[in-house]
């Protein structure tokens, strides 16, 4: 790795985040997700608060490392920012009231757990609502904040140990490679076993049909 390129690529993540402190603001946290799409699992929210230019090196975009990085960089997260929380909406609020408030319950509770109160939220794609902090929604804010990419990744990580852990339950549908996700393995053990239940029933319905 060329260091020199990897600070200046970290220092260009933290553009919005040093615009918004020219403005007063110096509590930023950046909100993702992580389990929007798949069959089964819960969706996970993450949020994180970050010093301007605080160094965590491969900070990025969850989804565009390897998971044994991802693992590396949330434990960097873990010790650098100045708070970091998530938190999990089971399958059957998915059910009962689509992923999108599903999702949206999961940023909003991930905000108010933080033990920092934030000054000004950045989330990817989507405006949270019923939340009494000034927010912006950033289109890919994954690729383009700090904040957010951290808080990508501190939900992808916890998201996928709790995947792990429910291998061990439900061994048959291969959630330690798939996280849920509707990969041909899961259709199939789908097909054959039947939903358990983690599966999220309007997801995995619709997938079955679909086939």
């Amino acid at each position: 790795m060329d260091l020199e390129k990897e600070r200046i690529r970290i220092s260009k993540l933290y553009e919005k985040e040093r615009s918004l402190s020219k403005k007063g603001y110096m509590l930023i946290a950046g909100v993702d997700e992580a389990g929007r799409g798949p069959l089964a699992g819960p969706v996970v929210a993450g949020a994180v608060i970050l010093a301007i230019d605080t160094e965590i090196i491969d900070l990025k975009d969850s989804k565009k490392i390897s998971e044994k990085k991802r693992e590396r960089v949330y434990e960097d997260i873990c010790k650098k920012a100045l708070a970091y929380s998530f938190d999990i909406v089971e399958p059957d609020y998915i059910d009962k009231n689509n992923i999108l408030n599903a999702t949206l319950l999961a940023m909003r509770n991930a905000i108010y757990k933080l033990p920092i109160r934030p000054e000004y939220i950045l989330v990817d794609a989507e405006e949270i609502p019923d939340i009494d902090i000034p927010q912006e929604s950033i289109i890919h804010g994954d690729s383009l904040s700090a904040c957010i990419a951290a808080a990508s990744i501190v939900a992808k990580v916890n998201r996928d140990r709790i995947m792990r852990e429910y291998d061990t339950l439900y061994p048959d549908y291969g959630f330690i490679r798939n996280k849920g996700y509707g990969t041909k393995e899961h259709i199939d053990a789908l097909k054959k076993y039947g939903p358990c239940p983690i599966h999220r029933q309007s997801f995995s319905v619709k997938s079955l049909e679909n086939k």
